[in-house]
């Protein structure tokens, strides 16, 4: 990809550089997300056609606030900085920002004073969203106002030099117009080409898994997901035979659904795969743990030992994953203030331990890059379009210890709820829906009889980026109906609760 023009995008440690990515991924245009620290050689070794400055949480005028390498800004390619990205333009052209008490966070209007190639089809006055509290108080020179909101400055641009910038996020959908800007910019200023997800791209990856792996044994852990499974999908077409898959059943998710997917590779795809029954060795290490970074951590060590002991057997030289790219910015932490804020429970430093290569085929694919790739491969849609599902699986939808029997209760509960969500034409709607085992019991009646048993709460998320997200609105019925049906057939439940926490505040998983 290194040969491949692009935008490039410098991450300050902003919370919406992902949504920069794919907002300039959906026009078909490649894009990559860097450090703010790279200089001006390294960027111009990723052949750029354009330069994003995200945004981020510090103050440009602060001892410790990220700057850039000068010279970026003399390399003749256009420029937009957002957020603060538009702060840092300004304190590094000479002019001035300060904090104020008048801070802009929500939604606001955005009033166009000068237009330009970034504003073409954006009306006059439209919405936009902000996060900000520090604004630009003095204009460098040679630079021009040409937007204003309520309290400050929205956006300036160089007089001479294609250099823009905007003190709103244009890649949020709350932003009116942003998707129109983003597009103006990669195509009427940078004169991008569409060069992302075109008609060779499967080819290629497969021409570069060959190029890679040669005559050598690949091994891949299925988990009966989308990632893995489109992962499958390309080795499969690359190299045949020489994919070694296994499914670790640790029956910590949805039965149906995983075997559903594994039957089908292992079927339709032909697909050599070893189903591994793990359930209790699982079980049994979950025992007494109750914290959820334990939990997961735990899963992550059970798992290395189980593939440590089925690879050895396998005789492979490169370990595939399903890693994404949200997965490898993460974990990169371009920006200062990153933070890891759930472990992973993938495998690790196994592949040092085993000597195995890493092959990462979809390293550099966002989540609905994936889906869309596995409908090309031929992965049926029903499974494509599955609703997210945690990695460490029920361990963390059951708040406390994870026991066979809370195991069973939340697996019936999550199962009447997503089947009640498929019979009312519902499930397409939501963008992720589950059930959650809560520790706590409650007074109820069955009959002519006190109960006192456990709770269930149900959850349900639209969201188009999942950074955010508000709860589903049901209707009081369909809610009634899966309350009825969890009490009535999950024995040990007596009380079900909806949670109607958006996020934020609340995070779409419990744990």
């Amino acid at each position: 990809m290194n040969h491949q023009k692009k935008i490039i995008i410098l991450d300050f440690g902003s919370q919406y550089t992902q949504l920069i990515a794919k907002n300039i991924r959906r026009n078909h245009v490649a894009c990559l997300i860097v450090s703010c620290k790279i200089t001006a050689e390294e960027l111009l070794t990723n052949t750029p056609t354009g330069i994003i400055l995200s945004g981020g949480p510090e103050s440009v005028y602060d001892s410790n606030g990220l700057k850039i390498d000068k010279k970026i800004f003399d390399l003749n390619i256009p420029i937009l900085g957002i957020c603060y990205g538009m702060q840092l333009i300004t304190d590094m052209f000479g002019g001035k920002v300060t904090g104020s008490d008048k801070s802009e966070f929500g939604a606001n209007e955005l009033k166009i004073k000068i237009n330009n190639e970034l504003f073409e089809d954006v009306p006059k006055i439209s919405k936009v969203w902000m996060s900000h509290s520090d604004h630009v108080t003095k204009m460098p020179s040679n630079f021009e106002i040409t937007g204003e909101s309520h309290n400050s400055i929205a956006s300036i641009k160089h007089k001479n030099k294609k250099i823009y910038g905007v003190q709103f996020h244009p890649e949020v959908t709350h932003t009116e117009f942003g998707s129109v800007m983003i597009s103006n910019f990669i195509f009427k200023i940078c004169e991008a080409e569409k060069n992302w997800m075109n008609n060779n791209f499967i080819e290629n990856k497969i021409n570069k898994i060959r190029e890679t792996v040669k005559n050598n044994v690949v091994i891949l852990a299925l988990s009966g997901g989308v990632d893995s499974s489109v992962v499958a999908l390309l080795l499969q077409r690359a190299i045949g035979k020489q994919l070694k898959c296994f499914f670790v059943n640790h029956g910590l998710l949805r039965d149906e659904e995983c075997l559903e997917v594994i039957n089908y590779l292992k079927t339709c795809e032909k697909i050599n795969i070893d189903i591994i029954d793990a359930k209790q060795l699982f079980l049994s290490a979950l025992s007494g743990k109750i914290d959820p970074e334990d939990k997961r951590k735990t899963i992550g060590a059970k798992f290395i030992e189980v593939f440590e002991k089925e690879a050895i057997t396998l005789n492979g030289k490169y370990l595939a994953q399903g890693t994404i790219y949200s997965d490898v910015i993460e974990s990169s932490g371009h920006g200062k203030t990153s933070k890891t804020i759930k472990s992973h429970h993938n495998v690790g430093g196994l592949p040092e331990k085993m000597h195995l290569k890493i092959i990462e085929p979809v390293n550099d694919l966002f989540k609905d890059e994936v889906r869309e790739l596995g409908v090309a491969l031929g992965l049926p849609k029903k499974y494509v379009n599955r609703h997210p599902f945690p990695g460490p699986g029920f361990t963390v939808r059951i708040l406390g210890e994870v026991t066979e029997d809370a195991l069973n209760k939340v697996k019936k509960a999550d199962h009447i709820f997503i089947e009640e969500l498929q019979k009312h034409d519902l499930y397409d709607k939501v963008s992720q829906a589950f059930a959650v085992f809560l520790p706590i019991k409650s007074v109820g009646v069955m009959g002519d009889y006190r109960t006192y048993d456990n709770v269930i709460a149900i959850r349900s998320i639209n969201t188009v980026d999942f950074m955010t997200g508000t709860i589903t609105n049901f209707p009081f019925d369909f809610l009634t109906k899966v309350s009825t049906r969890i009490v009535n057939e999950v024995k040990g439940i007596n009380r079900v609760v909806y949670d109607i926490t958006s996020k934020p505040p609340g995070t779409i998983e419990w744990e």
